[in-house]
């Protein structure tokens, strides 16, 4: 049986990562003086802007996983980490769990500054990007991934899964393109750890129960 320090202890990773991006939102709110809404000089200064990065500043393709446009931007992507992160924690060690979460946001980043390179000539302006979604997605499509494979099962269901929920988050000034590129990269790694890992054996007790009698 588990302790409540072993469950504390295993949802770690999730409360840490949700724990650091509420702070950030907390912090970029009290120095823009707006809860509601971060201020246009924090995504300026943070987020991702693919000219800035080529011109040297990679930190954007980190930085920008953490902040937060306003505050349904954050209440709505710390949810759905909340609920998919304490899934792959059964599943990831964290290592590996981490690994998932920065190595899916990252791919984001970069599919959205290869579209920005491949069609600035025809749009002509660049956009700032901010936001885990990529990253978060990356968690769900590793975990829905991982579940079907690692029992044997056909992962057809789980492609359909998430890139409904993939769909649905299709609207205006959505980032669609940093989902795409977590959604890819968390299903590409789960689907690895779950082919290369042992399937787990199940043993199936039986017990027969003497007939009663005189009732």
């Amino acid at each position: 049986m588990k302790t409540m320090f072993q469950i504390s202890k295993k949802s770690l990773p999730t409360f840490i990562l949700v724990g650091v991006n509420v702070i950030v939102y907390a912090l970029t709110s009290i120095f823009g003086g707006n809860f509601l809404e971060t201020d246009p000089s924090v995504i300026v200064g943070f987020g991702l802007y693919t000219p800035y990065v080529l011109n040297g500043e990679v930190w954007r393709l980190l930085t920008s996983l953490f902040i937060h446009a306003n505050v349904a931007h954050i209440a709505g992507n710390m949810l759905f980490l909340f609920i998919y992160g304490l899934r792959a924690e059964e599943m990831f060690d964290v290592k590996e769990y981490m690994a998932i979460y920065f190595l899916s946001g990252l791919a984001g980043n970069v599919l959205t500054m290869v579209a920005d390179l491949l069609t600035v000539g025809s749009l002509g302006v660049f956009a700032f990007s901010v936001g885990a979604s990529g990253a978060i997605f990356g968690v769900l499509g590793a975990v829905m991934i991982y579940m079907r494979r690692s029992i044997g099962q056909s992962i057809m269901s789980a492609l359909i899964y998430v890139f409904f929920l993939f769909t649905l988050n299709i609207a205006p000034g959505v980032n669609i393109l940093a989902h795409l590129g977590g959604l890819v990269t968390g299903l590409v790694l789960g689907y690895i750890l779950a082919a290369t890992r042992k399937r787990r054996q199940y043993v199936t007790y039986q017990y027969n129960y003497p007939s009663s009698y005189g009732q």
